[in-house]
């Protein structure tokens, strides 16, 4: 297989009925750092979630991981076009072509709707159907129960944990639980993903 070409995993719009996914722009800092506001997630130890005060810093590291192809950052808009969050397709191998999809937060007022499900189906069908990639993987603290539980209802298998893996900004140890999806199990994956999607609520 030839070597992908240098842009290929950059950010790229992608839309569905209850979400869009815009590649980050400085541009976007104001409603990121409202949506920040909404739920103070940063205030979470075992989250990495910037602080409004924070945003500018945060949008600025991601362009950079962007700019030397480790990255591919996202704004999320929900579907009434307000900003809501960030997500990211990093961790980039591009010559294996292995992906990971994390640096998730989203606004309290879009949690536990259907804006997660469908971005997650957006990156995945994106990741698999157009990058082709082999894997595509998800990170959480061993401690974020709700990212676990999130991440396990996609279908992803628990690769491991990596055990002292990074050091939390409160100074502690961070256990990380790997999990990922390949392209045997995607099918299913996206299947049950759209009858989430579907069914009445």
């Amino acid at each position: 297989m030839s070597e992908p070409a240098a842009n290929e995993f950059s950010a790229t719009p992608l839309s569905g009925q209850h979400v869009t996914l815009l590649p980050l722009a400085m541009d976007h800092h104001d409603g990121l750092a409202e949506a920040a506001r909404d739920g103070e997630l940063w205030r979470l130890w075992y989250t990495l979630v910037p602080s409004p005060e924070g945003m500018a810093a945060e949008i600025e590291r991601r362009l950079k991981l962007q700019q030397a192809g480790l990255m591919a950052p996202f704004t999320v808009l929900d579907a009434a076009g307000q900003i809501s969050g960030m997500t990211t397709y990093m961790n980039i191998d591009q010559s294996n072509r292995r992906v990971e999809i994390g640096s998730t937060w989203y606004a309290a007022r879009v949690q536990k709707t259907p804006l997660n499900t469908e971005a997650k189906l957006l990156l995945l069908t994106h990741a698999f159907e157009t990058l082709d990639c082999i894997a595509v993987e998800f990170r959480t603290h061993v401690f974020n129960q709700q990212s676990r539980r999130a991440i396990e209802r996609l279908g992803a298998k628990l690769d491991g944990i990596l055990r002292n893996h990074q050091r939390a900004k409160n100074g502690s140890l961070r256990d990380t639980c790997v999990y990922s999806i390949l392209p045997s199990e995607w099918p299913a994956v996206k299947a049950h993903l759209q009858w989430q999607l579907e069914k009445p609520r």
